[in-house]
């Protein structure tokens, strides 16, 4: 009875080896570089504490500025900027799976011009 238990265990650890991915040294997939984009628009403090955030934001868009840049704009707040840095465009979605728009991200930003 044990080496029926034994054959057996054998021949399902084949049959599970023969399916497994291989795990070696595969070949991560290289991200392309977020493109470099440069904004103009209105420093503005949104969201409810304590989870408010820094936007720039013009007739055409808002984007969202990374947490590690914003300290970089604080002290601008209402006031108008030109700012560059990389974009990263997320598209949204609803539970329902329902497309609920975009959400444009600025990270690494530099200031360009500030009135």
């Amino acid at each position: 009875m044990n080496s029926k238990r034994a054959c057996f265990l054998g021949v399902f650890l084949l049959f599970v080896a023969a399916f497994l991915p291989a795990r070696g040294n595969r070949e991560k997939a290289v991200k392309p570089p977020a493109p470099v984009v440069q904004v103009t628009g209105i420093v503005r403090l949104v969201g409810n504490e304590p989870f408010t955030e820094l936007v720039v934001s013009n007739s055409e868009d808002t984007w969202h500025i990374a947490k590690e840049d914003q300290n970089k704009l604080n002290d601008l707040q209402h006031r108008t900027v030109t700012v560059e840095g990389e974009e990263t465009v997320i598209e949204l979605k609803f539970a329902s799976g329902i497309p609920a728009g975009t959400r444009r991200e600025l990270r690494n930003i530099r200031i360009i011009k500030e009135e």
